[in-house]
């Protein structure tokens, strides 16, 4: 795996290491005593450099399309599931953090339903579960799309049953696509950042257009981000609805100019801290590249030899 896996995937940890200590902590908390470094313990009690369940899930989803060579919904199932019951994919053997959302898919999974059937559909089953782990899907399709291996159409319905695995509602399944043009624009290496995100939400909207508008237009704050960027702070929502995320981590970016700055503003939030700052931390460490994020916070990361490992 090149350079950029090893950016995205160690921008998409270290985000959700600094913000595991200060989960469901307000944003008003943060602002009287902000984050300013990795630190551990807090909410969960974990070292510093502990990753979540974010992690856990895009580095079982890398796992499997490495030894698969492909998406394989079963066997990226296969693979929550030891996560979830076992501990696999943990910096220590154990689960301290899973959503509502992605625990019932599981254990409808574990109780023999097919892995593309076991996602909830209903439109409270709009968390951000299968967001935080998209990044490893959007990876491998720009790839094959660079090489001409798939289509727009053929990749955004591996986007989406990606998502239904967990997520399967229209909502989120839009939002893990407006994660890919992102993924994908941010990678051609053009323009600056907030250029780039730019390009990828249009191409978003051109690609789902009327079909989807029903759904499309919970997320139209992001059509002019030159606008957006302007939002106030305080009518940033961090919570675990997708849409509210997906918002949370574009602010973010648009709003800074280093991978350090961006996952501090994304951290000092509040509320849902890890799934923001590692949805955050995957495109800033795309764009800033990895030798951009502080060496302080990755030589932190618990099991790193291990990630190393996974992405050489």
């Amino acid at each position: 795996m090149d350079n950029t896996w090893k950016s995205g995937i160690y921008g998409l940890v270290v985000g959700d290491a600094m913000g595991v200590p200060v989960e469901f902590t307000s944003g008003e908390d943060r602002r009287i005593n902000p984050v300013t470094d990795m630190i551990g313990y807090g909410t969960y009690n974990q070292p510093e450099g502990t990753w979540s369940d974010d992690s856990s899930m895009a580095l079982a989803t890398l796992v499997s399309i490495r030894d698969k060579s492909k998406i394989d919904y079963k066997d990226i199932m296969d693979r929550f599931h030891d996560w979830c019951m076992y501990g696999a994919y943990t910096p220590f053997d154990e689960v301290f953090d899973i959503g509502i959302a992605t625990s019932r898919a599981i254990m409808k999974y574990s109780n023999g339903a097919k892995p593309l059937e076991s996602g909830g559909k209903t439109e409270w089953d709009n968390g951000n579960g299968s967001l935080m782990r998209i990044l490893p899907v959007c990876l491998y399709i720009f790839e094959q799309q660079r090489d001409m291996k798939l289509s727009d159409d053929e990749s955004i319905d591996i986007i989406h049953n990606c998502s239904a695995l967990t997520h399967a509602h229209l909502r989120s399944k839009i939002a893990c696509g407006i994660y890919y043009f992102l993924v994908k624009a941010v990678l051609n290496k053009d323009g600056e950042l907030i250029e780039r995100l730019q390009q990828g939400v249009d191409n978003a909207f051109k690609y789902y257009g009327e079909s989807t508008e029903s759904e499309l237009y919970n997320y139209n704050r992001l059509i002019s981000l030159s606008e957006f960027k302007d939002t106030p702070e305080n009518q940033i929502k961090s919570t675990g609805y997708v849409v509210y995320t997906l918002e949370a981590a574009i602010w973010c970016l648009v709003n800074s100019s280093s991978y350090e700055e961006v996952i501090l503003k994304a951290v000092n939030l509040g509320d849902d801290t890890d799934t923001v700052a590692a949805i955050t931390g995957g495109l800033a460490g795309l764009y800033y590249g990895y030798d951009n994020i502080p060496d302080k916070w990755k030589s932190k990361l618990q099991k790193r030899e291990w990630i190393e490992s996974l992405l050489n």
